[in-house]
């Protein structure tokens, strides 16, 4: 049984280390990071079987972070779970430095798929699922959309092949923030909703929760691991920015660092 408080604090830290990292590189995507922070922590530190040091492990499971501008909620999460030092996060996004602005396979331990092209990740994420089908390996797959993502045709062609191929080893994660890049998704591309109608009319076997609650989230991975036959999609609703108060469902903060100004009482507020 996970200890829902140990999971709840190190989501924090997570919270703050982003904070922290994007603030020194004055660059990146703060709002969309802190929204799938409590997702991502559950999978690191409950879900996922992985091996820190052996990060290419056959048998590991696979995560695929779709929205790769989402970069540091991952790589902060790597650190936390010591696939490199945290000294590194404070280099994100500097020249010759393995943390980039978008996720890189080749140059960060843990990173299981370049990603940033968007759609490119559900994409690649089917392939890695049909492969451990046809290997007959018992890994799952994970990854995690954005809902302003879902305008991208290639991610319903990934979910069309997901079902025709019946991947029970799949189990994706709307980030539904109702927020991207040029404003509130429903303003920008209302026709990818609802988005939980949208899935299962697609044939997906869907989980809706509240994506900051700890307990919902374990349950959700829990009730994904007993559907057979079909891949699973968790549509989680979260708050962009979750845990900076003036970021909280503000479109502005989607790609956008806080200053000094507004830096130390970001900071704070997730300390």
């Amino acid at each position: 049984m996970a200890n829902i408080e140990q999971l709840q604090e190190k989501a924090k830290t997570i919270r703050y280390e982003i904070l922290d990292m994007l603030v020194g590189s004055g660059s990146g995507h703060p709002g969309g990071s802190l929204s799938a922070t409590d997702i991502v922590t559950a999978l690191y530190f409950e879900e996922m079987n992985l091996d820190p040091q052996n990060p290419d492990w056959e048998d590991r499971d696979r995560f695929v972070l779709s929205k790769g501008h989402a970069a540091p909620v991952l790589y902060a999460t790597l650190a936390e779970k010591g696939y490199f030092p945290k000294e590194d996060l404070g280099t994100l996004r500097q020249l010759g430095s393995h943390l980039q602005g978008h996720p890189d396979m080749k140059k960060t331990p843990g990173v299981d798929m370049t990603t940033g092209s968007l759609g490119q990740g559900i994409s690649a994420a089917v392939g890695m699922a049909l492969a451990g089908q046809l290997d007959e390996k018992d890994y799952n797959v994970y990854s995690i959309l954005g809902d302003g993502e879902l305008q991208e045709g290639q991610v319903w062609e990934a979910a069309l092949a997901a079902v025709k191929f019946g991947l029970d080893n799949l189990v994706g994660i709307v980030d539904n923030n109702r927020i991207q890049l040029v404003g509130r998704t429903e303003e920008v591309m209302s026709s990818t909703m609802p988005v939980v109608e949208k899935f299962e009319s697609f044939g997906w076997h869907v989980i809706e929760i509240n994506g900051h609650d700890m307990e919902e989230i374990l349950d959700a991975f829990a009730k994904a691991k007993e559907v057979t036959g079909k891949p699973v999609m968790i549509v989680a609703n979260t708050v962009k920015g979750k845990g900076v108060s003036y970021m909280e469902d503000n479109p502005a903060w989607h790609g956008k660092t806080p200053g000094e100004d507004k830096a130390e009482q970001a900071l704070s507020e997730l300390e």
